[in-house]
């Protein structure tokens, strides 16, 4: 795909017939101008999608170095580690930094965007997993396109990019094989029944965890029907039902793999009304270590997701040169830490 052309207020001056110093004036707000100049130049403006190029305005003195992180949930743990990697290397660099909030809203998404455009910010963020259908795609190239026309650039935070030739990046870690390790832990440990708590089929973080689930039991040698995805979504309250749900009748399973921490503080709290204990009579695992993960009863056993480095790398990443940078997916890593959730399935252990 060519690169879109950048409007510039040359471009806007010609449309609207007017002089360029005419147009900056209109654009600007500082002079006194015919409105039926101003109208001219503004609607110019719009039929060409300008808006005032934020490297040009820094070397003029106008504008910030801004970036902008956009994140489902500001209260999530997760969230707000990557918020606060981003915040902290962007004042690392002497830039300015705005969270902003869009609650899984593709509608409040796409206003952030278009704002953090006209306001001048270097850098827009987005962060998290998502369903990444043909609307995904589309927007996500629009947001690019618009933000690159603009001199900005966007950063796909733990989510992919829509296609090679889209000109975004993209820093995320490896949902899979964090998963794979986290569910081969259990099997060595004896589980053979293992449920999978926090699906969202077509999320792309969650489905990666899914795969990496179901890598791990096809290596132990299990059949796929030993597979058991339970499609509940993230969320403590989330996990409590669907864990409650599961428990009806007695359990048919010796351990749980939740979709995220708070997916498994959910999953402890039904198990505990069910007057069962964790590790006892069902492990129980998570994934991203949130800090509160330490401190469940009993702490849990999760993932360890870079959180704060994601949001690090994102701004790092973004302030490199565009040869080394541009199109690049940069992965960063996870590892296990073990605590007291897990134990052997109580069939397996010697009296």
């Amino acid at each position: 795909m060519a690169a879109k052309r950048r409007v510039t207020i040359r471009d806007v001056a010609e449309r609207a017939g007017v002089s360029v110093a005419t147009a900056s004036r209109v654009l600007s707000g500082n002079y006194p101008v015919p409105q039926t100049t101003r109208a001219r130049v503004l609607r110019a403006a719009q039929a060409l999608d300008y808006v005032a190029n934020a490297h040009a305005r820094a070397l003029v003195g106008g504008g910030r170095k801004m970036v902008a992180v956009l994140v489902r949930q500001v209260t999530s743990p997760f969230y707000a580690h990557v918020a606060e990697g981003v915040e902290a290397e962007a004042a690392a660099h002497g830039w300015l930094c705005l969270v902003g909030q869009t609650g899984g809203e593709p509608q409040r998404e796409l206003e952030f965007v278009q704002l953090m455009r006209e306001e001048g910010a270097r850098l827009v963020i987005l962060v998290g997993g998502v369903v990444e259908d043909d609307d995904y795609r589309a927007r996500v190239a629009q947001y690019a396109q618009a933000l690159d026309a603009a001199g900005s650039r966007l950063v796909l935070c733990g989510r992919p990019a829509p296609g090679p030739d889209i000109p975004a990046l993209v820093v995320e870690f490896d949902n899979e094989a964090g998963a794979r390790a986290i569910t081969s832990h259990l099997l060595s440990a004896g589980h053979r029944k293992i449920v999978f708590l926090g699906g969202l089929p077509g999320n792309t973080a969650l489905d990666a965890r899914v795969a990496g689930y179901r890598a791990a039991l096809a290596e132990h040698r299990l059949p796929p029907q030993a597979a058991h995805v339970v499609d509940c979504g993230l969320g403590r309250a989330n996990g409590q039902r669907a864990m409650a749900e599961l428990l009806k009748g007695g359990p048919e399973f010796t351990a749980v793999f939740a979709g995220d921490d708070m997916v498994a503080a959910g999953a402890l709290r039904a198990i505990a009304d069910a007057g069962l204990r964790v590790p006892d009579d069902i492990s129980v695992v998570g994934y991203n270590d949130i800090p509160l993960a330490a401190d469940f009863h009993p702490p849990l056993t999760t993932v360890r997701t870079p959180a704060e480095e994601l949001g690090r790398e994102a701004v790092r990443i973004a302030l490199r040169s565009a040869e080394d940078s541009l199109s690049t997916r940069h992965v960063l890593g996870t590892h296990i830490v073990v605590r007291e959730s897990v134990a052997a399935p109580p069939a397996e252990r010697t009296p």
